[in-house]
């Protein structure tokens, strides 16, 4: 079971700030994204394109269950994990602390246009633009986020070690299952 679960939108520092945790931690992560990936042989954009985002919801669901129910440290989800209400519920019931690290619509665009590999492994889910659908897509995750989350973390403005060392903070001195 994992220590700590952190969820958020694509570029908010997920799988960074995870293998900081685990490190300052000293144990193990996860990001359910790569091992959909390594499940699937594909990246999600290829699976996508060739499956349909139903079938890759299915799979990130499926992936979901098994890397939280088999983790033993922390765990970074998918952006959109929290769209299915199981979920939602798998996460607030049996697999907390949950950090939702956030950013606003204009740092995650710039973080997405620095990264080579948003293109190949991150597809545009309303068919358009990615960098165009930012801001509708944060703000309809939003309450989704937030029904989920223990904790939440601008991580706008902060490092990746900055989030890394106060969510290590918070879960030692005020986490209470």
């Amino acid at each position: 079971m994992p220590l700590i679960t952190l969820i958020g939108y694509r570029g908010c520092g997920k799988s960074t700030v995870a293998a900081l945790l685990a490190a300052r931690l000293g144990c193990g992560w996860q990001d359910a994204d790569a091992v959909l990936e390594a499940a699937a042989g594909c990246s999600i954009a290829e699976m996508i394109a060739a499956q349909g985002e139903a079938a890759f919801r299915d799979a990130e669901a499926t992936i979901l269950a098994s890397t939280l129910a088999s983790a033993a440290g922390v765990v970074a989800t998918g952006g959109g994990v929290v769209l299915r209400a199981e979920n939602r519920r798998l996460l607030r019931e049996a697999f907390r602390p949950v950090v939702w690290l956030s950013a606003s619509a204009d740092v995650v665009r710039c973080r997405l246009a620095a990264d080579p590999t948003t293109a190949s492994r991150r597809p545009a889910l309303a068919g358009g633009d990615l960098l165009d659908e930012v801001a509708t897509t944060i703000a309809d995750r939003e309450p989704l986020y937030r029904e989920c989350a223990d904790l939440v973390i601008d991580t706008a403005s902060t490092t990746p070690a900055s989030v890394a060392e106060t969510i290590v903070g918070w879960f030692q001195r005020e986490w209470r299952p």
